[in-house]
């Protein structure tokens, strides 16, 4: 791969109390049973539920019960350098060799101890060979958590290993593909492409680029964590059996997706809009046209190795089809970000893929329409007021509330103030929420939603996940039905 600085991503891994806690049982065994050997004991337990639970479910238990696996996610991620995990540790030759020698030295301790069967020390020396080895992988498998990634000793743990020997038996049998959930993309026209399945998963591998037919990840080194599902800008990810990931398949609309393709395009214009906001011009090479709506969003290639784009919501009007513009606000730290600044320029040839989207594209039918945005979420409503101002025919009233800090931060600002002039069914309410001495209302962009009668109002937002929550609740006290609501967020959010 090529320079991967700050790809990898640290993220809660921790989704319920077993995974908070089992940490606590290595600790136990490792330390305490320096003391009590027969604490080792319990780790005849742990082999047979992990082997049990392998049949069913594959590496289930490495990613929600396995104590190691929390210790290194739960106390170690926080302090981990977390790199690239090593190639040569995830071959085959080097799993198979370790666990050769793992298991040829466990079963040579195991014989030596048998020595002592019948008598009363028999059970405490068993025991101190399975806290010897948590000992020892809890050291090893710390510090290699610390060097390089939290789940480096994961990649050939002898666990795992049984773990995937279970596994497959089950499927050979039939019972696992009934029973074991597999990462699941509802849509893969759905999909950003934007890798932040693989940049947070503790294993390092690449969902968004190895989904089958049936929309399924079927990597047997998937420890089913969750992470890539809490983590799915999109969130079009879950955990199904083969049957529900067909149905789901079946079952998800893709309007808005289905004219998704990949373009061929070179930036024609770079225009400074801020200190830290620029806008892009790509005209299309191939295919010279693209017919794309007001409201959607398209996907922008920053790197081939691994295969990753950004998603950037189209700031243009579709004029003849020939181009589109983006906005992009520069993030502190932001790979995407980071990447285009850096490398685009006025002439660089560039992937696009889309149009894609259909969040905020605007019923034919609507009569009256408010727009709500905060940040740099005021990008899709750029074109979407002059698309409602056009080509709505039912159109009667539209608002746009724009929101940010200061009022050098109002992106297109006279573009909206020539728009509400030129249109008397057009209102243009700009708010600045920390600057004084201007004419500009000061506060919230949620804050004039309390006083404007919405009812019969179709209302679209997006910006940021607070502004977003807090402008829903707030429409729903006024009388706007849930129906009528879109948004577009950067972030999965939780709204009543």
């Amino acid at each position: 791969m090529s320079n991967l600085t700050n790809y990898y991503i640290k993220t809660n891994r921790i989704f319920h109390p077993i995974r908070k806690y089992s940490w606590m049982v290595t600790v136990i065994i490792a330390i305490g049973g320096l003391w009590l050997p027969k604490l080792g004991l319990a780790a005849l337990l742990i082999i047979s539920g992990l082997l049990i639970t392998a049949f069913f479910k594959g590496r289930y238990w490495c990613g929600n019960v396995c104590p190691h696996g929390s210790l290194f996610d739960r106390i170690l991620s926080p302090i981990s350098r977390n790199k690239k995990i090593p190639h040569l540790i995830k071959t085959k030759p080097f799993i198979v060799l370790f666990f050769l020698f793992f298991v040829a030295n466990l079963a040579r301790k195991v014989l030596k101890v048998t020595a002592a069967w019948g008598t009363y020390q028999f059970l405490d020396k068993l025991g101190l060979v399975f806290v010897m080895t948590y000992l020892v992988v809890m050291v090893v498998g710390g510090f290699l958590a610390l060097i390089t990634n939290p789940r480096t000793w994961c990649q050939f743990c002898p666990m795992g290993t049984l773990q995937k020997g279970s596994h497959q038996f089950g499927k050979t049998i039939g019972v696992a593909k009934i029973t074991e959930k597999k990462l699941t993309i509802s849509a893969k026209e759905k999909c950003h492409k934007c890798g932040k399945c693989a940049r947070v998963c503790p294993f390092q591998l690449t969902p968004y680029l190895d989904f089958s037919e049936n929309n399924q990840f079927d990597n047997r080194n998937c420890i089913k964590c969750s992470t890539c599902v809490a983590n799915c800008p999109a969130g079009i990810l879950s955990f199904e059996t083969e049957r529900n990931a067909i149905k789901l398949k079946e079952d998800t609309p893709i309007e808005g997706y289905e004219n998704r393709q990949i373009i061929k395009a070179a930036i024609t214009e770079i225009n400074d809009l801020s200190e830290d906001v620029k806008e892009y011009i790509f005209t299309f090479r191939s295919p010279e046209k693209v017919n794309y709506k007001a409201g959607q969003f398209i996907l922008i290639k920053i790197q081939d190795e691994p295969k990753a784009y950004r998603a950037y919501s189209i700031s243009s009007y579709n004029e003849n089809g020939e181009k589109l513009g983006v906005i992009i606000k520069k993030i502190s730290k932001g790979y995407g970000t980071a990447k285009i600044y850096e490398k685009f320029e006025v002439g660089t040839e560039v992937t696009l893929e889309g149009p894609i989207g259909n969040e905020l594209v605007l019923d034919p039918n609507a009569e009256r329409v408010l727009f709500v945005a905060n940040g740099i979420g005021i990008t899709p409503f750029i074109p979407l007021v002059k698309d409602a101002l056009t080509n709505l025919p039912n159109l009667q009233e539209a608002k746009l509330l724009a929101g940010q800090r200061f009022s050098k931060e109002l992106l297109h600002h006279d573009y909206f103030k020539d728009l509400a002039s030129q249109d008397e069914r057009f209102e243009y309410i700009p708010i600045v929420s920390r600057e004084k001495g201007n004419s500009l209302r000061k506060g919230y962009v949620v804050d004039p939603m309390k006083e404007l009668d919405l009812k019969g109002y179709q209302v679209y937002l997006c910006g940021s996940k607070n502004m977003i929550t807090d402008s829903f609740n707030i429409l729903l006290e006024n009388g706007v039905r849930k129906e009528d609501i879109f948004y577009e967020s950067e972030e999965k959010i939780k709204l009543k």
